[in-house]
């Protein structure tokens, strides 16, 4: 598996999110970062592939466990995140900020981001990416007790997660444990 370690990351756009991809990209690949990018190649393509082609063709490769996270864009983010999303084992997220990046990572573990050229200026973009990368799941956002081990969980169950044994049970969710929460209350000085 290509993995963010490793500093190999997978990367697609299509025609809406392409110029945003090549910012963040020619800021990566400056950092050392070695990118696979499977969608729209060039902003003047006559035929450009269509937003959930590529975002299957991504999800694909997470599934196949070929790359630990992606990063994909389109218009919006969100049309090739739900294409992505399709696929087992990927948990995508479309994110407008730097702060839902964190928590996209270090809460969720998305090993698929999603942002949106209509929305995301290039620089704001590189900093979403850069926090992305950065962190991990149970990076950050740490002020309550069993942080990590409340998210690691929610993970491992969807992870886990049969849409036919689910209906099959009544639409009763197999639990894989419990996490005790004491209040969530963030404190005055955590940003």
């Amino acid at each position: 598996m290509k993995t963010i370690k490793d500093k190999e990351l997978l990367v697609a756009a299509d025609i809406a999110g392409f110029e945003l991809k090549e910012a963040i990209v020619k800021h990566l690949e400056a950092k050392g970062w070695k990118i696979t990018d499977i969608g729209v190649r060039s902003a003047d393509d006559p035929h450009p592939e269509m937003f959930h082609r590529i975002g299957l063709q991504v999800g694909a490769k997470i599934a196949e466990r070929e790359f630990e996270r992606a990063l994909v864009f389109c218009g919006t983010g969100m049309g090739i995140h739900i294409a992505a999303s399709k696929c087992p084992h990927v948990h995508a997220a479309v994110v407008e900020s730097v702060m839902s990046a964190k928590r996209a990572i270090t809460g969720n573990n998305v090993n698929v981001l999603a942002m949106g050229g209509h929305w995301i200026g290039h620089n704001m973009g590189i900093e979403i990416a850069e926090t992305y990368l950065g962190l991990s799941m149970g990076q950050g956002y740490e002020w309550w007790p069993n942080f990590y081990e409340f998210h690691k969980l929610a993970y491992d169950e969807l992870e886990a997660f049969n849409y036919e044994e689910f209906k099959a049970n009544g639409f009763k969710l197999k639990h894989l444990g419990e996490v005790d929460l004491p209040g969530c209350a963030k404190p005055n000085d955590v940003e």
